[in-house]
């Protein structure tokens, strides 16, 4: 059967954390224009992406072998989403070794590992690299040092990544939602003792619809972060 000439023309996008809230939410997005690699986990999830027309790749972010050995048949990539996250509340009191290194590896070191690989292609490309972050990403929150270090650690990443490569045309930003009705958040309120109120949290489509933003803005320009709140805020992160 010969390939349908128009999917194989699309621009390409790879999205990391695709089975999860927003990171689904993104890759059925991005389907309408994109031929999207979606790369999660969950195997229902990513079959359920797969039936939509995504590309499911059944990847830990941190195995950085597997990621080289996947990224390396790509011919080309004009998008990538970085939406893999973990989190937890721990203080610096009571988080162990293990908290510190679990969540630096899927928040920073993944999404750095995986730009790398990725790199000769978005700039090739002239690409748009999109980091999903977080108001912890700028605010210090009480009682979650290792998740604060960490998103503040992907801004990082992310601002030194848009000056080095803007001599080759790649953008770079950083989307901070807010409360967002994802199983983190679901995970998050039961483990404090609160109380979950889906009516006031971020919807994992608005995000999406955010992601959609970026990845058509105008050639002429990047926008580099953008803050994504609740209409009602909740806590001022």
């Amino acid at each position: 059967m010969t390939e349908d000439r128009s999917a194989v023309d699309r621009p390409v996008a790879l999205v990391t954390g695709a089975t999860g809230g927003m990171g689904g939410e993104i890759v059925r997005d991005l389907l309408r224009t994109h031929r999207v690699v979606a790369v999660g986990r969950d195997t229902d999830a990513l079959d359920a992406l797969a039936a939509l027309g995504a590309e499911p790749w059944q990847v830990d972010v941190t195995d950085a072998a597997a990621l080289a050995a996947r990224t390396a048949a790509l011919a080309r990539l004009d998008v990538l989403v970085h939406a893999a996250a973990t989190g937890g509340a721990h203080s610096v009191a009571d988080a162990t070794e293990e908290d510190w290194l679990g969540q630096l590896a899927v928040n920073v070191v993944a999404p750095a590992t995986l730009t790398r690989l990725v790199l000769p292609l978005l700039r090739a490309a002239s690409g748009t690299v999109v980091f999903i972050g977080s108001g912890a990403g700028t605010r210090p929150v009480p009682g979650s040092a290792v998740y604060t270090a960490s998103k503040h650690a992907l801004r990082g990443l992310a601002d030194v990544l848009r000056i080095d490569e803007e001599p080759h045309r790649v953008r770079v930003v950083t989307i901070a939602p807010g409360q967002t009705d994802t199983a983190m958040l679901r995970g998050g309120i039961a483990q404090a003792g609160g109380v979950y109120q889906p009516e006031r949290y971020i919807a994992p489509g608005t995000v999406a619809s955010v992601v959609r933003f970026v990845v058509d803005a105008p050639p002429d320009t990047q926008l580099t972060d953008i803050a994504v709140r609740p209409r009602q805020e909740i806590a001022r992160l």
